[in-house]
């Protein structure tokens, strides 16, 4: 389809939120019937993690964040190993050690320290079963830290910018803020510099008016997908365009309001809690805590989902693309709001097909 065929993004958006305020209102009468997915012992990839929150991987090794003991651990035949501490890090109700990307042999972590979130840049060093990081080198400092509210998603986009998700940290007006980190998505150079691209000179924010966005992805074709923590109404999935007003505080959920951009589907808290999501395939994945689902939203038409694993792992921190083309699924029994079992947390793979 060349570019004059295409509708305008606006008014693609607006299509979609029509059909998302209908799905939405059948999703709340009734849930999506589950489909099968194997979860034997065979599957599992890893155990005995301690609140592990994000999985990156390095020439095909996995690398685990855990939130609470800051440590990266290399992930290998033998099981987890600690490839190292991040410094500084202060655990305390949702912050501490959260998300993790590679690019270019440098590993980015996102964590909350004294003074507020922060992300930095590590060299990875040495070959699998002997991984070292090098000094840390600061990307962006000063996000406002709270004990919830935190965000902490990073991941680089298609055009090679790091994507980073800053929660409000319990200060729901800096979400309307311009000039505040907190409640935005930023965009950066990898090294922290200010895109000229972006929609504001000089600013790193690349979109407002969030509330927690914990999970950031891009299909094939470049759209952004971003899973956010509502209040108590609506948790939602959101298409992010550069500059968009996602709403939060003055609106949560599909409001229809022209001042701010509606999510594409929207759930109740209950059965959601979105974090971490990916997309694998011709679908959009989304980690569901509270929820303790797997949502699966097929990119040709993201109004609809279908949901795995109800119930099956308790809460899911993340889900993200092995190197084998099959789904990683990080379980959160172990961060003081679920109910650990034997061998939690877990880092489990299922096959789609």
């Amino acid at each position: 389809m060349t570019p004059d065929a295409c509708p305008p993004r606006s008014a693609r958006r607006r299509a979609l939120a029509v059909v998302a305020t209908t799905s939405a209102l059948l999703l709340a009468a009734c849930s999506a019937a589950p489909r099968p997915a194997s979860t034997a012992a065979a599957d599992t990839v890893a155990e005995g993690l301690d609140a592990p929150w994000s999985v990156a991987f390095h020439d095909g090794i996995a690398l685990v964040s855990e939130r609470d003991s800051a440590r990266i651990l290399e992930l290998g035949d033998d099981g987890p190993r600690e490839v190292g501490t991040v410094d500084g890090v202060v655990a305390g109700g949702e912050g501490g050690l959260l998300g993790l990307a590679v690019h270019e042999g440098e590993l980015f972590t996102y964590s909350t320290a004294e003074d507020g979130n922060r992300v930095e840049r590590r060299e990875i060093r040495g070959d699998a079963g002997g991984l070292e990081l090098g000094p840390a080198s600061t990307v962006i400092d000063g996000i406002p830290a709270a004990r919830t509210h935190n965000g902490g998603r990073i991941a680089f986009g298609p055009d090679g910018m790091l994507y980073v998700t800053a929660g409000d940290a319990g200060d729901r007006d800096s979400a309307q803020d311009p000039d505040a980190l907190s409640g935005k998505i930023l965009r950066l150079t990898p090294e922290g510099d200010v895109p000229d691209d972006n929609p504001v000179d000089g600013s790193p924010v690349w979109s407002l008016g969030h509330r927690n966005p914990q999970g950031i992805a891009w299909d094939a074709d470049g759209t952004m997908y971003a899973s956010e923590f509502g209040q108590d109404t609506w948790d939602e999935l959101n298409i992010i365009e550069p500059g968009g007003n996602y709403g939060w505080p003055e609106v949560e959920g599909i409001a229809a309001d022209d001042d701010f951009i509606d999510p594409v589907q929207q759930w109740e808290p209950d059965a959601a809690s979105p974090s971490g999501i990916a997309v694998i395939g011709a679908d959009l994945l989304i980690a569901n805590l509270r929820g303790e689902r797997l949502r699966v939203v097929p990119l040709d038409d993201v109004s609809t989902s279908t949901e795995l694993l109800q119930g099956e792992l308790g809460r899911l921190r993340d889900v993200v693309a092995a190197p084998d083309g099959g789904a990683w699924v990080v379980t959160n029994n172990t961060d003081g709001r679920g109910s650990p079992r034997d061998g939690d947390d877990r880092i489990v793979r299922i096959d789609l097909d």
